[in-house]
């Protein structure tokens, strides 16, 4: 679906935004889909691994998991399994998340670019989205947390938008803005502790302030203060979307 950028990528133009998008419970709901693969796995090895345990807790990449329930020198060969499985049984059953397409629709529409950004396999990736018609300019995959940084700088994005803290952790490593969707494992307050610019109920939200924040960069492009724009931004879209200067991590 596209390949990373040079690191040279400018930033968002203004008006043109650079958006990345977190996959798992930001722009799908892929909690039945490898709910059915994690059982498989436990039924393949004869590990019991607690399906339901696992899918609450979805975001970091799969090793971390894995190492709840295998021991360390099996979770590479595990790992690799797993991925190999994952098409057959957690493709079919995952949903787009409410406002999922409409968001990366929304980038679209303004002549932006839509990246997704995510820890999961790449190839696994690029199926869910294909099999939701959900079309982001391109895919990266296998980054977690700050690590995603290097996949946002690379194709000059100046937002991105996940549903955990490793999400939040990774935007400001890449100095984009963090906004925040609580509809993964984490709560608005620990995304907001964990220093999220703005967090919105869920992405139904996203494309009204998307709108708000490409009409403040331009404006502030203008005028030499895109910080400015920005934070302005934070304000646009539902309730609660606001940015809290204050909440800003060193």
């Amino acid at each position: 679906m596209g390949r990373m950028a040079s690191r040279t990528a400018p930033r968002s133009a203004a008006g043109r935004p650079v958006v990345g998008f977190d996959l798992d419970m930001t722009l799908i709901d892929s909690r039945p889909g490898i709910h059915a693969a994690y059982r498989a796995l436990s039924a393949e090895t004869g590990v019991y691994v607690d399906a339901d345990l696992a899918v609450s807790r979805l975001g970091p990449p799969l090793e971390q998991e894995l190492s709840v329930w295998f021991p360390r020198e099996r979770i590479a060969a595990t790992g690799e399994r797993y991925r190999e499985i994952y098409p057959a049984f957690a493709i079919e059953p995952t949903l787009a998340m409410p406002g999922a397409r409409e968001a990366v629709e929304a980038v679209r529409a303004l002549g932006g670019t839509a990246v997704v950004v995510t820890a999961k396999h790449q190839p696994n990736a690029e199926l869910h989205l294909a099999h939701l018609g959900i079309e982001p300019d391109a895919v990266v995959g296998g980054l977690w947390a700050e690590g995603k940084a290097e996949a946002l700088r690379a194709h000059g994005a100046s937002v991105y938008v996940g549903d955990h803290t490793g999400d939040v952790r990774g935007a400001r490593a890449a100095a984009c803005l963090s906004v925040a969707v609580p509809t993964g494992p984490c709560g608005e307050d620990e995304l907001r502790a964990a220093g999220a610019d703005v967090v919105l109920a869920d992405l139904t939200a996203f494309p009204a302030w998307l709108l708000g924040y490409a009409r403040g960069a331009a404006g502030a492009s203008a005028s030499g203060d895109v910080s400015e724009a920005e934070s302005d931004a934070g304000t646009e879209g539902e309730p609660g979307a606001e940015t809290d200067a204050e909440n800003d991590v060193a």
